[in-house]
């Protein structure tokens, strides 16, 4: 039997996400994923082999549009305060295209999406996106202060990582949208933090 079609697996990890935003970890099993997907058990794994390898490529495909986007409005600010900004309102922008993968993004733990027999290149492809997103802290660190010390990167973090979790992970788990005056808080409070410079290393 051949593989299904790049088409069919896209629609297979649409699914999965859609579902892991929905229900969360616990809800995420192959029987579930097929009856979402509207395919057989079997067609999950003859696709990925294992559930493991599904939502390993789930959350990578997420991840990695993510960070794609997170970069590019990073690289059109104009100043770099205006770029920690641009980084922070990311999510917004990232659920205003892709809500599913946002809200899992977001309000999922990806320890508890993926399990410790996720294949190794999946790992290793997982560990290169966690690098990509500390060099993005560092730069934007480096361009803020000209430092990239770990108290500089920690208060980017606050900035990047804390603050848009606190303020859009209701708005993201009960399926609404980010309206317009929770970014202006948000971009605000990063304005606010960045005024405090961080502590000398």
């Amino acid at each position: 039997m051949p593989r299904p079609r790049v088409h069919d697996l896209q629609e297979l990890l649409d699914a999965a996400e859609r579902l892991a935003a929905d229900v969360g970890a616990r809800g995420l099993t192959v029987r579930a994923v097929a009856a979402a997907a509207g395919v057989s058990n079997g067609s999950i794994y003859h696709a990925f082999g294992s559930l493991a390898t599904l939502l390993g490529q789930v959350w990578l495909r997420a991840a990695t549009s993510f960070l794609d986007l997170q970069s590019r409005l990073v690289d059109q600010a104009t100043n770099p305060v205006s770029a920690v900004v641009a980084a922070a309102d990311a999510p917004a922008v990232f659920a205003g295209q892709r809500p599913a993968a946002a809200r899992m993004l977001l309000t999922v733990k990806r320890e508890h999406l993926l399990g410790p027999e996720l294949p190794t290149e999946l790992a290793d492809a997982l560990l290169a996106l966690d690098k990509r997103l500390v060099s993005l802290l560092v730069r934007l660190a480096h361009l803020v202060w000209n430092r990239r010390d770990a108290a500089a990167v920690a208060v980017v973090t606050t900035c990047v990582v804390d603050l848009p979790t606190a303020l859009f992970r209701r708005p993201l788990t009960a399926a609404e949208p980010i309206d317009q005056p929770t970014r202006d808080r948000l971009a605000a409070a990063v304005r606010a933090v960045l005024d405090v410079p961080p502590r000398k290393e």
